[in-house]
């Protein structure tokens, strides 16, 4: 199984999770909410099981270091992992929606974009973490999408900041992660050997845009130049990220407009509602000022 784009495994994997996706839509439909809900939160606590249990299969198996540090929740999707079995478990709307939004937007992009296996150079032998890969990212989008397919959450448009709030939040999770990892010796701690460098245990951006990345790259051209460089201190005036910080302005200016297009599959009645809602207030309030001007 060698995964390239666009060539047979690669779209294999895109029908197969398209695929499992409209089974459990066919087999929940007609069951009662709580099978529905039982269903959901199983394909979610076996996720968090499987990312403990990678340790046993190369390459974690295989290479200590790894195995120490990728068993923590260091990036958006394994932080998503680690938390989604409880967020489910929230009565909490902006929770749900921060599911939704971000588990379809980032779940979306793992399987169209499959980066972690593409950069594997022994695929072959390290076949089953890419079984892993597929599994954890399907799922984090499976359930959020089937859980509002199946009517036991709506997303709403007008908590759409839920999504950018909330991926903020859950980078501060992985700093913490990363704290934790460092003081703890799982990690080297940053020193001023590698004080500057972007790719040092950059988890998702966490200090920056990486070299030669053109995501990252991206995301970079929507950030202040005051978050760029380090204001105080005997490094006062080079160019450095602010970690966490240079990501919040990418964050709402990009994150939001898909998550309202998201919203739009399942809420956009809500909308025109609100819509028609506001014109009627509106020509309610302006009619007599017209009324007035013509007497």
């Amino acid at each position: 199984m060698i995964i390239e784009m666009f060539n047979g495994w690669y779209f294999f994997w895109l029908l197969l999770s398209a695929g499992a996706i409209v089974g459990l839509y066919f087999l929940l439909r007609n069951r009662s909410e709580t099978t529905k809900k039982a269903v959901l939160w199983s394909l979610l606590a076996f996720g968090l099981l499987l990312h403990f249990l990678k340790v046993y299969i190369p390459p974690y198996s295989v290479d200590e270091a790894r195995m120490l540090r990728d068993s923590w929740f260091v990036n958006i999707c394994g932080a998503n992992i680690a938390l989604f079995p409880f967020m489910f478990l929230s009565k909490n709307k902006h929770v749900k929606d921060y599911m939704f939004y971000i588990g379809v937007l980032s779940g979306l992009i793992a399987l169209f974009y499959p980066q972690e296996p593409l950069a594997k150079t022994n695929q072959l032998g390290e076949m089953w973490d890419i079984i892993r890969f597929y599994y954890h990212h399907w799922m984090v989008m499976a359930v959020p999408l089937l859980m509002a397919i199946l009517k036991l959450h709506r997303p709403s448009y007008k908590r759409v900041l839920a999504a950018p709030t909330g991926l903020l939040l859950l980078m501060l999770f992985i700093i913490l992660n990363q704290i934790f990892q460092s003081e703890l010796g799982f990690i080297p701690l940053r020193d001023n050997a590698n004080f500057f460098d972007i790719n040092f245990k950059n988890s998702s951006y966490i200090w920056g845009p990486g070299e030669n990345d053109a995501i990252g790259s991206f995301l970079a051209l929507f950030t202040p130049s005051f978050f760029k460089t380090i204001p105080v201190g005997e490094f006062a005036g080079q160019i450095k990220y602010w970690p966490w910080f240079w990501m919040i302005v990418p964050a709402y200016v990009l994150v939001t407009p898909l998550s309202f297009g998201l919203s739009m599959i399942f809420d956009s009645g809500s909308l025109k509602n609100d819509w028609r809602t506001l014109k009627t207030k509106l020509f309610t309030k302006t009619s007599p000022a017209i009324k007035n001007a013509g007497e």
